[in-house]
């Protein structure tokens, strides 16, 4: 009798999988990964007594974004005035840019350029030594990181 309950669930079981398949169903076991992959190139443009225009770079090398937010951190307390092409936030420190409305999609190997003002003390305006896009420290290559799981799965009609 037992024998029997294990082998109709057996087959009970090996019909819904072949139901699910044949409906087009996908199931998935975790979340899905990610390539997050960046190269930055920050260049101070010009320099005068007490303040500098600087221009930033980002390469994205990895999967395409739907937005993307540059950070980076000052070593000789420079502070950002004003910025173009991106939202520019600052808190002591560290520096955030975040694209704008029309930039945000970034394609595989696509660049996407913004500056900014900002002042300094007139003793040292050191270029940032590193840098983060979306939190994910640039590297020049890719990364896998965990994205947000996909949507559930639809039957088909």
């Amino acid at each position: 009798m037992l024998h029997r309950r294990r082998r109709k669930a057996l087959v009970a079981l090996a019909a819904g999988a072949t139901t699910l398949a044949a409906a087009g169903v996908v199931l998935t076991t975790g979340p899905a990964q990610a390539a997050i992959g960046c190269r930055v190139s920050y260049t101070v443009a010009s320099q005068w007594a007490g303040g500098f225009s600087a221009n930033v770079s980002l390469t994205n090398v990895g999967d395409p974004l739907t937005s993307w937010q540059v950070g980076w951190s000052f070593a000789a307390g420079q502070t950002v005035t004003q910025a173009w092409n991106a939202t520019v936030t600052q808190s002591g420190s560290t520096v955030r840019a975040a694209n704008v409305s029309y930039n945000g999609n970034l394609a595989t190997n696509a660049t996407v350029s913004f500056g900014f003002n900002g002042s300094w003390n007139n003793s040292s305006n050191p270029a940032p030594t590193s840098f983060t896009v979306n939190g994910v420290t640039c590297t020049g290559g890719v990364s896998p990181t965990t994205a947000p799981p996909p949507p559930p799965p639809t039957t088909a009609p």
